[in-house]
Parts: C-alpha cells; structure tokens; sequence
C-alpha cells in the first residue's frame, strides 16, 4: 500500500511544468565565423557572451540575440516561444494536482514553454566596403569676358 502511495505522488508530481521543466532553460549560441560578440538582451541583466556560448535565461522572458563583429553586417535573431509537447503535458498535469493555482503558476512562469530556435545559429555576412571618398574638384578659373559685349 506505501509503495502505491508513493508511486502515485510521484506521478501526480510529474504534472506540474513548473515542477517537472523548471522556470529556465540553456540557450546554445554559435556562429560562423566563431568568437562574435552576443548580446543577449531580454533578461533581468543584459548578458554578453562571445560564440560558441551559453546562457541561462527565464522561460516567459522575451529574448532577442545581437550577434557583432568588426567586419561583419550585425544580426539579431528575436527568439519566440513555443509549447513542446513536455511542455503541455506537464501544463495538463496540473488538472490532476495543481488545479487553477497550478496553472496559472505555470502560465506566469512560463514553465510550459520553450524558446526557438534553439540553439541560435548564425551565419554572419561580411560588411560591404565603403567606397573610397572622391577628391574634391578643383575650382574651375573664372571665365574671361568675351570681347565685344
């Protein structure tokens, strides 16, 4: 009787999003060219890392990536959030256990939601060279009067 008691804890347990998936989540950020300077931006603190890297970041917060380097176009890459499929079982889970308060604990936390892409992959494209600046022209001499006005 004790280990059905367990086992069913257990499992009503696994309901919760904000149990089973927590309130963060690893984003993996690279680029081509590596050692691009990433700003993540979205978060309690304004975060910098240079590529390959990772970071930690709130799931309901609303994350955009700037990727720079010297030489290169800069990108950003907005992020979006999505429900997995773990994600909305463990939000149903809350039927079962959590009830309303389970659910709305989730939905504030976004502990049913992922962000995408991830990982954030970019390709940076190489600046287009200004063009050299034209000398300026040289004052043309003014024009001698014609003869005979």
């Amino acid at each position: 009787m004790r280990s059905f008691g367990i086992v069913a804890l257990s499992v009503m347990l696994g309901g919760c999003a904000s149990v089973t998936r927590g309130t963060t989540e690893n984003i993996s950020i690279s680029s081509t060219p590596s050692g691009v300077e990433a700003v993540v931006s979205g978060m309690e603190v304004p975060t910098t890392c240079t590529t390959p890297c990772s970071v930690v970041v709130k799931r309901n917060a609303d994350i955009s990536i700037t990727f720079q380097k010297d030489g290169y176009e800069p990108q950003i890459v907005p992020l979006s959030r999505d429900i997995p499929t773990s994600g909305a079982a463990g939000f149903a889970g809350n039927l079962l256990l959590g009830g309303v308060v389970g659910m709305g604990v989730d939905a504030a936390t976004g502990a049913a939601t992922d962000h995408k892409p991830n990982p954030v992959i970019v390709t940076m494209q190489p600046s287009v060279p200004h063009a050299a600046p034209r000398a300026p022209k040289k004052p043309r001499p003014p024009r001698a009067p014609e003869a005979g006005t």
